[in-house]
């Protein structure tokens, strides 16, 4: 099926998706694809090279004519969110995505699909090949890690580029324009807590699963459920009236909704009957709560081997308490942009086995004060619980320059092309445009792209009309950079 996506048009992007989706590219697993982007930057004989972090860049000289025309970069990212449905036989170390054609859209056979930068990817380097598309001096940037920590922008080295506009790839609405993001900040809570011997009970297997899920940024605002939150707050019913916790797995990526989750627990067998009923009851009204946001929502009561040991129970309330308070979605929407959420937290993970706690979060603002409120009301909460508390891989945001002349350049373009006035948004995801900006003060910026839909989540998919649109409103954009001053 990947031979039919690569004919697709326009075969500059698709056929270069097609070759970069044959190379395995989950975020921190980088070194395959950074080696395919060296090897087609050294083929077409471009200046290739990496910086020390391992961002690789591409430099191409201007077309004729164009010489004299402002230096642009180009930017998207090499890495990839490795997400699968429960069943799917994938490595996403090792294997290639594997594509399919459903109707308009490009999607993944029960994988993600990566259009989740590979569409952005793929475009400059149909750029980079190309003969006879006009352009200014190119500069390529694909940074590394992008998914989770946006490492490559974190360390991107001054005085690499010389563009003085930047072209960022990696937005999800064909009709938009993104002049800013959030930043965001990982929060992680561990501890220890004390195991008890049981020898009686009833043991069984909890799991929600189906949940919709999706970027913890861009689709944070349509409350869809949060797997953590829906088995705690099971679990929590049931330890009023005796459930033991043996373990728990739920989540996975900082960045991603969780779909998923898990438990071992134990009723006493004086009550075991009573305590699945209500546990069966309250599904039930999660399910009708959940309808719109997650329609395919199920739970799960496995009977399961009665493990040798549960969590001491104030060790085991103190935890479900913890998570229970611990914020989940939207903190904030922001007063000073219609429909943008401002601040907002995703409770990503929750492990706790062999008495080992950790709960991974992601808080994301477009306001550093905001981000560090929330950040605080967090650590406060984990802290209570008894649980350590570090603050990591902060990033700022990007602060909208609504008077940048590429905008205007742009804006102007779009109206003419399509008879109507593109959306001038800014985003609750974390694109790298603000890291970057730090290192590159000067550097004017706009982000753009294809259609996509349930990134960081088996069901992402790419809308082929739209990727038409994008390469067309992309390569007219380079022939209307202006001039050096």
């Amino acid at each position: 099926m990947n031979e039919q996506i690569a004919k697709l048009t326009p075969r500059e992007i698709w056929e270069n998706f097609t070759a970069l989706n044959a190379v395995p590219r989950p975020s921190k697993k980088e070194e395959k694809v950074r080696q395919f982007m060296l090897d087609f930057g050294r083929k077409l004989g471009l200046e290739t090279f990496e910086d020390k972090i391992g961002n690789v860049i591409i430099k191409k000289p201007a077309t004729s004519g164009m010489e004299n025309r402002v230096t642009v970069a180009l930017q998207s990212h090499l890495d990839m969110v490795p997400q699968k449905n429960k069943g799917t036989d994938h490595d996403f170390e090792k294997d290639g995505i594997k594509m399919l054609i459903d109707g308009d859209w490009v999607t993944a056979d029960g994988t993600t699909l990566g259009a989740d930068n590979g569409i952005g990817v793929a475009a400059i380097m149909g750029l980079l090949a190309s003969k006879d598309i006009p352009h200014p001096p190119l500069e390529a940037l694909f940074t590394i890690d992008e998914e989770t920590g946006m490492t490559g922008a974190q360390h991107l080295e001054e005085g690499i580029l010389d563009a003085k506009i930047m072209l960022n790839l990696d937005t999800e609405e064909d009709t938009e324009l993104d002049i800013g993001c959030a930043g965001g900040i990982d929060i992680t809570a561990k501890g220890v807590y004390r195991e008890e011997n049981i020898n009686s009970g009833k043991a069984y297997q909890i799991k929600v699963k189906g949940l919709t899920g999706g970027h913890s940024g861009m689709d944070i605002h349509l409350y869809r459920g949060n797997a953590n939150k829906i088995l705690n707050r099971l679990l929590f019913l049931g330890s009023i009236k005796g459930l033991r916790v043996n373990k728990i797995h739920g989540g996975g990526l900082r960045n991603a909704i969780p779909r998923e989750a898990e438990a071992i627990v134990v009723f006493p067998d004086n009550n075991a009957t009573n305590i699945l009923n209500d546990l069966k009851n309250l599904s039930a009204t999660i399910k009708v709560e959940q309808a719109k946001q997650d329609p395919d929502l199920t739970f799960e009561f496995n009977p399961v081997v009665l493990p040798a040991k549960v969590m001491n129970s104030t060790d085991q309330e103190r935890l479900l308490k913890t998570v229970y308070t611990a914020h989940n979605g939207v903190f904030r929407m922001s007063p000073d942009m219609e429909d943008l959420v401002e601040t907002s937290n995703n409770v990503a993970s929750v492990n706790v086995a062999n008495g080992q706690i950790q709960i991974d979060n992601l808080t994301r603002s477009s306001v550093e004060s905001t981000k560090e409120d929330l950040a605080n009301a967090l650590k406060s909460a984990f802290e209570l619980g008894g649980l350590d508390v570090e603050l990591t891989g902060s990033y700022p945001g990007w602060k909208p320059d609504p008077d940048a002349q590429i905008l205007s350049i742009m804006t102007g373009l779009y109206e003419k092309m399509y008879r109507h006035k593109p959306e001038i948004v800014a985003c609750h995801a974390g694109l790298e445009c603000g890291i970057i900006k730090s290192h590159y003060p000067d550097m004017e910026m706009i982000s753009f792209g294809p259609t996509i839909q349930g990134a960081h989540s088996p069901d992402e998919r790419v809308n082929i009309k739209s990727v038409q649109k994008f390469w067309d409103y992309l390569k007219e954009t380079l022939k209307n950079i202006p001039e050096k001053n």
